[in-house]
């Protein structure tokens, strides 16, 4: 299974009062994780995969440590968890190499945002997530 591996940086006003990043900057940093991977990576030239829309249904959200502020940047690693025929979960680890500061989980529905209504998952958006698949759900699904 691959991961999708962002460098995200801290930014001074990520900061809260006492001193470490405030939990609510977590949902940005997955936020950010998740559009570089979903859009930027977009298989194929001039896909138009995953730029028709999309929205999150849900965050899950377990915080294992303080992340105290400083220069260099955290990794977020993401993966898919479950692809749907109009849904997917993209699983993360907000990390350094020695430490886990966050593991987290967001439900995404692509959206159809001119007829204002979810849509399903294209063959080609399938296809691309399935790269990224734990192999623990891609086992299970064979079974």
């Amino acid at each position: 299974m691959a991961r999708h591996i962002y460098s995200c940086p801290l930014r001074w006003s990520d900061m809260d009062a006492f001193g470490h990043v405030n939990n609510v900057v977590f949902l940005r940093y997955l936020e950010e994780a998740r559009i570089d991977f979903m859009f930027r990576l977009a298989p194929g030239n001039g896909s138009p995969s995953f730029s028709g829309g999309s929205v999150v249904a849900r965050h899950e959200i377990d915080y294992v440590r303080p992340l105290v502020h400083r220069h260099e940047p955290v990794t977020v690693e993401s993966w898919v968890t479950k692809i749907g025929a109009a849904s997917l979960t993209i699983a993360y680890e907000i990390k350094d190499p020695d430490q886990v500061y966050v593991r987290a989980s967001t439900v995404v529905v692509p959206y159809d945002l001119a007829a204002g209504r979810p849509r399903r998952i294209s063959a080609e958006e399938k296809s691309f997530l399935q790269e990224y698949l734990d192999e623990g759900v891609k086992d299970a699904l064979a079974a």
